[in-house]
């Protein structure tokens, strides 16, 4: 049974700051490296563990994800609470409501898969972006299957546009001496996650980083989109002494609660947004409008305003009807309370 130290594992001295030293012992620490259905996997010391769930009413923000820290409790083998996190990675859940579900937790770098072929798409980059810059991570876009297009450059000179200060960069994830590209983000114990839809390389790159023989899947003939290899979340060692979380392909990709990082990610149009005539300006008609001149000159692609207002309203609608639910809840709550001492008042 692998062991592992914490300073292995990825622990640093700044998350000593979530833990009361005098009722919570740094030898029940664990670190996530895998989550199921029913049960967690974990890394720590004491070798590989296998974690119980959480209470079913304990609140999605407060479960484990992969990358977590979490305290153990050892007398119910499952995870008493999660350490505060450096990073964190989460999306809208899939359906019609409002929930929340993490992606991974405590990331250093987020490699951003994407590759050079139909799967390019420029508004996934940037949901992309916005979701690691809002967590706090460091965003590197990879463009894998350079070898299988005449004009892998074209791919990244459109990929550097919408990327800002982001390192972008094209490879064949077959060939070992460009896989060396990697290495100024994949340093010892640091921990980087593969962000991207199935079938663009993720998988193939996983395997040349940590020597591992994981399944890979083709692309489809016609449209050049890729089958589903990952079927969890998983944290994996690296051969340099790094960890690697691997995660499901997501095309579908709904942004929650990321003003900021939507902000990063289009921080050149917001730059001409703050030369307009007016404070208030809804860059449509008005005159004066920087960023309409920007768009007439060539400067600015129009469709990538089109996209800016796309998420922002997104979020604003995500933002506003999660806090029209706790407003609801606080109220029945409260509603509740009422009935009950009403009751006892009468006995």
């Amino acid at each position: 049974m692998t062991a592992y130290t914490l300073e292995e594992l990825g622990w640093r001295p700044a998350f000593l700051q979530s833990l009361d030293l005098d009722r919570e012992p740094v030898d029940d620490i664990a670190r996530i490296s895998a989550v199921h259905r029913d049960t967690y996997e974990a890394l720590s010391p004491q070798g590989e563990l296998r974690l119980r769930p959480m209470p079913a009413d304990t609140p999605v923000e407060d479960r484990p994800t992969v990358g977590d820290w979490v305290l153990v409790d050892t007398a119910l083998e499952r995870p008493a609470r999660v350490l505060e996190r450096q990073t964190l990675f989460a999306r809208k859940a899939a359906g019609s409501g409002q929930d929340v579900q993490l992606i991974a937790a405590n990331v250093d770098t987020a490699i951003i898969v994407s590759s050079c072929n139909d799967d390019f798409n420029l508004p996934r980059l940037e949901r992309y972006l916005s979701l690691v810059r809002e967590a706090g991570a460091l965003p590197v876009i990879v463009l894998t299957k350079a070898d299988l297009t005449d004009n892998p450059d074209d791919y990244a000179a459109r990929a550097r546009r919408i990327a800002s200060d982001c390192a972008v960069e094209t490879l064949n994830a077959l060939d070992t001496d460009e896989l060396a590209k990697l290495t100024e983000w994949v340093g010892k114990n640091r921990t980087l996650a593969f962000l991207g839809s199935s079938g663009v390389g993720k998988t193939t790159l996983l395997n040349a980083l940590t020597g591992k023989d994981e399944a890979v899947s083709g692309i489809r003939e016609g449209d050049g989109k890729g089958r589903h290899t990952t079927r969890g979340r998983s944290m994996h060692r690296m051969i340099n002494g790094g960890w690697a979380i691997d995660l499901p392909g997501m095309r579908e990709l709904a942004l929650t609660g990321t003003p900021s990082g939507i902000e990063s990610t289009f921080d050149d149009m917001l730059a001409l947004a703050g030369q307009c005539r007016f404070s208030d300006c809804r860059h449509e008609q008005e005159p004066g409008c920087a960023v309409q001149a920007a768009i007439a000159n060539g400067e600015l692609d129009g469709d990538r305003l089109v996209r800016y207002r796309k998420l922002e309203k997104e979020v604003e609608h995500h933002d506003a009807s999660l806090a029209q639910r706790h407003s609801r809840a606080k109220a029945l709550g409260k509603h509740y309370r009422s009935v009950k001492q009403d009751r006892k008042s009468r006995r």
